[in-house]
């Protein structure tokens, strides 16, 4: 099958094989960085597990499939973006970061996808925890915010924002010059969070989505953040909400 080629290939490009010129930027890239294969053997297994799961029972599960498609890519990264010299965080602690980022970041895309994952019959929802609160695959497939969905819904949120807060310990520990575009991301995927709720947690027939004029000013925020904390300092700075 084709996951089956994609990863040969990406075994031969690692062992400086490539197969064409995009495989030749990554294995130029490999050669240059500390990068280890094993992130991205793990985002083919999220592909296959793709094609034959469409439920997942509980969020240990979901947290696997986070980890595959998305955590992965934190790991992949850091080792290119690099940890800052003047870091006193171990290594672990800035990977673990880096997984926590991608792990709110693929949450974030689960709530706020719901309603277009259920047409497809995907329901990428704890199952234990839509029983606990009163909830079903039909809820879901029917679209309709209720107050089970919206105390449900506040938990899910709540969740996904705890990665985010574990991962801003990592952002901060990255080289300077690396720190700008994760921030951005980290600052403009939390707000989707805050879109929804916006939306009074509608993600069956509304979009949460954050707006160009919104994104174009979180920069200089993100950018600030990069600048006027280094790993030496003992707190974060705390950034007032322009919007």
């Amino acid at each position: 099958m084709a996951l089956d080629r994609w990863e040969q290939r990406l075994e031969d490009l690692f062992n400086g094989r490539p197969y064409d010129m995009l495989d030749a930027a990554l294995s130029d890239t490999v050669s240059k960085f500390p990068v280890d294969i094993q992130p991205f053997r793990d985002m083919i297994e999220g592909m296959r597990m793709d094609l034959r799961k469409s439920h997942y029972k509980n969020f240990d599960e979901l947290y696997l499939y986070c980890y595959y498609v998305a955590g992965t890519v934190g790991l992949m990264s850091v080792p290119i973006m690099g940890i800052s010299q003047d870091s006193h965080a171990t290594t672990e602690d800035v990977y673990s970061a880096a997984l926590a980022l991608g792990i709110a970041n693929q949450l974030t895309n689960i709530l706020r996808d719901v309603g277009e994952d259920a047409r497809r019959g995907r329901i990428y929802l704890p199952q234990d925890e839509l029983a606990r609160s009163g909830l079903s695959d039909e809820d879901i497939f029917s679209g309709k915010v209720t107050d089970k969905w919206r105390s449900f819904m506040k938990g899910q949120i709540r969740r996904a924002r705890k990665f985010f807060d574990e991962a801003e310990k990592g952002v901060t520990e990255l080289d300077k010059a690396s720190r700008w575009p994760v921030w951005a991301s980290l600052i403009l995927y939390r707000q989707i969070l805050d879109a929804i709720e916006a939306n009074d947690y509608d993600n069956f027939t509304k979009r949460a989505y954050v707006g160009k004029v919104k994104k174009f000013l979180t920069l200089p925020v993100a950018y600030q953040r990069a600048l006027v904390y280094s790993p030496s300092t003992s707190k974060l700075p705390q950034i007032e909400q322009i919007f």
